[in-house]
């Protein structure tokens, strides 16, 4: 990327950015993040961690990163549990759920009103967890079939660790589509809905923001599909050989976030 093509980014007013693979892998601080999010406080930019994992809070995200020696307040957290949680409020409100999911999933919907229901639940709501078992697996199969909607808080197959990757919502909600051959509607990226809530949360237009994000998959056609100029670093997922296999391609390439400050 040239420094026109920089110019142009870091003229943008707000940025929505991801964070597996972007400002941290697993417990491990990415190079260039502090520096990149010391350039956001110092240029007053309006930003936001928007993230497709459900299992933490943004109090926990922020305490996350704070141990990672970063201090970003709790405001600039958005997840997809949260955007989960206010979709199903709008579209049923005061409902149940059966979470297969993480307590930042079920904080969420706690919050937006939903009960925990293992009896005739309203959805079957999935976000990533390593407390995933057969037997609930069988429970919410079971309830899919008796009328239960499905609901997944992101549509990722794999998602980044220090250790390598390892699966996603994708993969767990594939066997009880499989079983009740239900489609399950996934609410985080690349879903536009999640992109309004951010643009809205942060009180800009589409034009004046940029996503950076390290999958071609999530991040850059969710930029895309909501008209967002969009940062593709090779901190994460997607490498360049990869890139180049979709009909679509981002605005800009990075080999991380710390190349964006001026």
């Amino acid at each position: 990327m040239n420094n026109k093509d920089l110019e142009f980014f870091r003229s943008k007013r707000a940025f929505v950015c991801d964070m597996d693979g972007v400002i941290y892998h697993g417990n491990r601080l990415l190079p260039g993040a502090t520096e990149f999010v010391d350039w956001l406080h110092r240029e007053n930019k309006e930003f936001l961690f928007l993230t497709n994992s459900s299992e933490r809070t943004p109090r926990e995200l922020r305490e996350k990163l704070n141990r990672l020696g970063i201090d970003v307040e709790e405001k600039h957290f958005y997840t997809s549990a949260l955007a989960t949680a206010s979709f199903l409020a709008s579209q049923k409100a005061g409902g149940s759920a059966y979470v297969i999911g993480q307590p930042g999933l079920t904080h969420a919907l706690y919050d937006a009103g939903y009960s925990m229901n293992d009896n005739d639940p309203d959805y079957v709501v999935v976000g990533e967890t390593p407390e995933y078992t057969y037997a609930r697996i069988v429970r919410a199969i079971r309830h899919v079939l008796n009328g239960a909607k499905l609901i997944g808080t992101n549509p990722d197959v794999t998602g980044p660790m220090e250790e390598g990757l390892v699966p996603a919502t994708g993969a767990l909600m594939a066997p009880i589509e499989l079983a009740t051959n239900a489609k399950a509607y996934y609410v985080g990226k690349p879903n536009p809905l999640i992109m309004r809530h951010a643009l809205k949360k942060l009180g800009v237009q589409r034009e004046e923001t940029v996503i950076v994000g390290d999958r071609m998959d999530t991040d850059i056609i969710a930029g895309i599909e909501s008209e967002i100029a969009t940062i593709l670093v090779m901190s994460g997922v997607t490498n360049e050989r990869e890139m180049r296999r979709f009909a679509y391609q981002p605005d800009g390439v990075l080999a991380g976030v710390g190349e964006i400050p001026g």
